[in-house]
């Protein structure tokens, strides 16, 4: 029996008549003729996101990021014009631009210009090479034609983006589309206390956005992290969350999760108790927020958390207490990728909501190692192909939009393109 109401056709997927109900193939998470459509096809041609504003606050700060599933080196950098993101590839020789000691590491900081280590080559923050080592060495040399390769850049709400299609003409705005445009006005930028973490998965990066968009796992995989009444609880009643949306190659869900504070203290670790904090962070909101209408669609009133999937790659999950975070899954092969999870709280006003955040952060950690713990073992499994059909629940609506959404990109590219073969999952 259904604990929340859902739509009118009976279920949340038939809400959503372009979702198939048929069992679900993974072929796409296992194929490695697949992951090569779905480089060139999703990662090359939509937007990225790579970062926020608060990381380059000033002219001049930058910051690096690798992307392997374009092999790409982006610099992001504050100019006085505002952000712009460059190729991290010097017009001379081809060396890396910007790097430290280690030239697979991403790194940032703040210069006047970029220097290569190579040859001394040198280009000022909007690009335009402004130095060449024995200038007259070269045959009729004009700089103004080897600045760095400009990568088309955006900013949504302070989050950062980047889009390697060069011929693209998709603003980022219309990209993100209604699903984004009513979580407008959200304090992001008043969450600057934040905690990263990253992990090398042995998964396809699909695979970890499907545990983090349903919540049908949690009476059982999270049960250890529960305490045993909230446990037991669970496990008589199962999960269900409130509100589906789904809004072109984008979606979210929208759970309860009123454990913020609990209504019985004793439903809570001893910890939790005494710092008013836990795996759904800080108790007590850092400040007044009025929720954009994107958040809690159902105006439930035991809303907790709502999960925004901005396909391809990129998570924001807004909690009821008032802090956000973020998770990236970053393919670096069909069955591997590098998971980042960055939390995000308002600035501590003292030492105790510096441990409130820090237990919040140390929680999660546990909580998401406990999603990656079955990641390796779902994928070696996948790649036996002893079953190659899988049944979805309603509460798995995401997982199929997801993966129709994904093999939907790669087959429009191959349409676009006759020379390329559409791979084993498309046929």
């Amino acid at each position: 029996m259904a604990h929340f109401p859902k739509p009118a056709e009976g279920s949340w997927t038939q809400h959503y008549p372009e979702l198939s109900l048929e069992d679900c193939s993974y072929e796409d998470s296992i194929s490695p003729e697949h992951y090569e459509l779905e480089r060139k096809a999703i990662f090359g041609r939509t937007w990225l996101n790579v970062g926020r504003v608060e990381q380059i606050p000033r002219v001049g700060n930058y910051f690096t990021k690798e992307i392997d599933a374009v092999r790409a080196s982006v610099i992001v950098v504050r100019t006085a014009d505002g952000i712009k993101a460059f190729h991290n590839i010097c017009r001379h020789r081809g060396n890396k631009l910007v790097w430290q000691d280690y030239p697979r590491e991403e790194t940032s900081g703040t210069v006047r210009q970029f220097t290569c280590k190579y040859h001394g080559w040198r280009f000022n923050l909007d690009g335009q090479c402004t130095f060449v080592q024995q200038e007259g060495e070269f045959f009729n040399l004009d700089k103004s034609r080897y600045g760095l390769l400009p990568v088309r850049c955006e900013v949504w709400e302070g989050f950062i983006f980047v889009n390697f299609d060069k011929d693209g003409t998709q603003s980022l705005v219309d990209y993100l589309g209604p699903l984004a445009a009513d979580l407008v006005g959200y304090p992001w930028g008043e969450m600057t206390s934040v905690f990263r973490y990253r992990a090398e998965i042995g998964a396809n990066w699909k695979l970890f956005i499907d545990a983090f968009a349903e919540f049908y796992h949690a009476p059982v995989l999270h049960v250890r992290q529960a305490v045993k009444e909230e446990a037991a609880k669970l496990a008589a009643n199962g999960f269900e969350a409130l509100h589906y949306r789904i809004e072109g190659q984008h979606s979210m869900v929208s759970s309860w999760g009123g454990m913020a504070p609990p209504k019985d203290p004793q439903m809570v670790k001893p910890i939790e108790r005494e710092l008013r904090s836990g795996l759904f962070g800080p108790w007590d909101p850092p400040f007044d927020i009025t929720l954009p209408p994107g958040c809690n669609p159902a105006r439930h009133r035991a809303w907790g958390v709502d999960s925004f999937v901005f396909f391809p790659n990129f998570m924001i999950l807004v909690w009821k207490p008032g802090w956000y975070l973020t998770y990236h899954y970053w393919p670096t092969a069909v069955n591997k990728h590098t998971f980042e999870c960055s939390l995000y709280f308002a600035p501590p006003k003292n030492a105790g909501d510096r441990l409130r955040q820090e237990l919040a952060a140390s929680s999660f950690k546990e909580y998401g190692f406990q999603d990656a713990n079955t990641l390796e073992a779902t994928q070696t499994m996948l790649e036996s192909r002893y079953v190659t059909e899988f049944p979805l629940n309603d509460q798995e609506i995401l997982l199929r939009h997801l993966h129709q959404t994904a093999r939907r990109y790669c087959a429009e590219y191959v349409a676009a393109n006759p020379g390329v073969k559409p791979s084993p999952a498309l046929v």
